[in-house]
């Protein structure tokens, strides 16, 4: 994967809060969690956490996992643009072997 998957506070700000006319701060009262929190998340300076994804779930009637898997294609993307070149890989004809 070439391309920088999205961030999922970017999907819930254009699918979700633009669509409904929610502010920051509606929503945010609305998902119970803090103005700040859920500002840090649509700006992308904040990552999805599980408390998050299941609110967000409840909210939209969707899947706390599809909110996760979004996630977690980004946090394996921004990993693998620092991929170590330390790394020897291990001898797995002698893992067979054995």
């Amino acid at each position: 994967m070439t391309r920088r998957p999205t961030h999922p506070g970017n999907v819930f700000l254009e699918d979700v809060m633009k669509p409904l006319n929610l502010t920051v701060t509606d929503a945010a009262r609305m998902l119970g969690v803090s103005r700040k929190a859920l500002s840090e998340f649509v700006n992308e300076k904040a990552s999805l956490s599980p408390e998050m994804a299941i609110r967000i779930s409840k909210a939209t009637n969707t899947s706390p996992e599809s909110w996760m898997n979004m996630q977690q294609k980004l946090t394996l993307w921004t990993a693998q643009q620092n991929e170590p070149s330390n790394v020897i890989p291990f001898p797995l004809d002698a893992v067979k072997e054995g």
